[in-house]
C-alpha cells in the first residue's frame, strides 16, 4: 500500500512487491507495452488487501468506528465508480505507465516509514491500550486506523484494470485528505487528555508523539507530495494517452 505515501497504486506497498511488479513490466516483449497490468484482479483478495479487511472488520466489531466513517467508506467506493464512468474512464488499449521507479531506495524508505507510523505503530499503541484500559486513547485512534486499512483495501479494488490511473491516485488522495480530520481530533484528544485512566505517563507520551507524527506526516504526504508532485503526473500521462487516442 502506498496509502497515499506513493506513486504505487496499493498505497503502503512492501517494496518486495514493487520490485516484483517493476522486473515483470521490464521482462515483458515490446507487444504487450500497451496491454494493461493491474496489480490486483477484483475476483481475488491481495495478502495487504486480507490484512486490512481484517484490521477493519475488528474495529467495526469493537464499536470504536463512527457512523461517519463507515458511511465515508461506502461513498468512496460508489464514487469511485461513478467518475470512473463520467470522468476518467479506462484508455484502451491502456499505456500503465511507471510514474517513478519502484526500485528507489528513497521510495521505498518513504513506504516503509509511512506504512510503520501510520499503520503498524497505531494498531501497537491501540493493543496496549486494551491491557492499559486507555479506553479514550483507543477510540481516539481507532478512526485513523480504521480509514487507512480501508485505504489499502480500496487501493486494491482500484488496482484493477477497470479503473484507469487517475482513479487509482483518487483513492490515497481522498483517503488521506480525510484522514487528516481524524488526526486531528486524535491530536487534539492526546493533548487534552487529563483522565486518570488513561494509562500510564510513558503511555501518554507515546500517544501524544504519535498522533503529531501522523499529522505532520500525512499533512507533507497530501501537501507535499501528492498534490503539487503525483496527481499532476497521472493527469498528465493520462490526457496525453487520451489525446493519442483520438488521433
Amino acid at each position: 500500500m502506498s496509502g497515499g505515501v506513493g506513486p504505487t497504486a496499493c498505497d503502503i506497498s512492501l517494496p518486495k512487491e514493487s520490485e516484483l511488479d517493476y522486473k515483470e513490466q521490464q521482462d515483458q516483449p515490446p507487444k504487450n507495452f500497451n496491454k494493461s497490468t493491474p496489480q490486483n484482479n477484483l475476483g481475488f483478495l491481495s495478502f495487504n488487501q486480507l490484512n486490512s479487511l481484517v484490521v477493519v472488520i475488528v474495529l467495526s466489531a469493537s464499536g470504536m468506528v463512527s457512523p461517519e466513517d463507515f458511511a465515508f467508506v461506502f461513498f468512496s467506493l460508489f464514487y469511485m465508480y461513478f467518475i470512473s464512468k463520467v470522468a476518467f474512464p479506462p484508455l484502451k488499449p491502456s499505456r500503465d505507465p511507471q510514474f517513478f521507479n519502484p526500485q528507489s531506495k528513497l521510495l521505498q524508505l518513504y513506504v516503509l516509514i509511512g506504512s510503520t507510523i501510520g499503520l503498524f505503530a497505531p494498531i501497537a499503541y491501540i493493543l496496549e491500550g486494551v491491557f492499559e484500559g486507555d479506553k479514550e486513547g483507543i477510540r481516539a485512534a481507532a478512526p485513523h486506523v480504521f480509514l487507512l486499512a480501508s485505504q489499502v483495501f480500496m487501493e486494491g479494488v482500484a488496482s484493477s484494470q477497470t479503473f484507469s490511473d487517475p482513479i487509482r491516485a483518487f483513492v490515497p488522495a481522498f483517503y488521506n485528505a480525510r484522514r487528516i480530520f481524524t488526526i486531528v481530533d486524535w491530536v487534539r484528544s492526546e493533548v487534552y487528555k487529563n483522565d486518570e485512566h488513561s494509562g500510564s505517563a510513558w503511555r501518554v507520551n507515546v500517544g501524544r508523539a504519535l498522533a503529531l507524527t501522523n499529522m505532520a506526516f500525512w499533512s507533507f504526504n497530501l501537501f507535499g507530495f501528492m498534490l503539487p508532485l503525483y496527481l499532476p503526473k497521472v493527469l498528465k500521462a493520462y490526457y496525453s494517452g487520451y489525446n493519442e487516442k483520438d488521433r
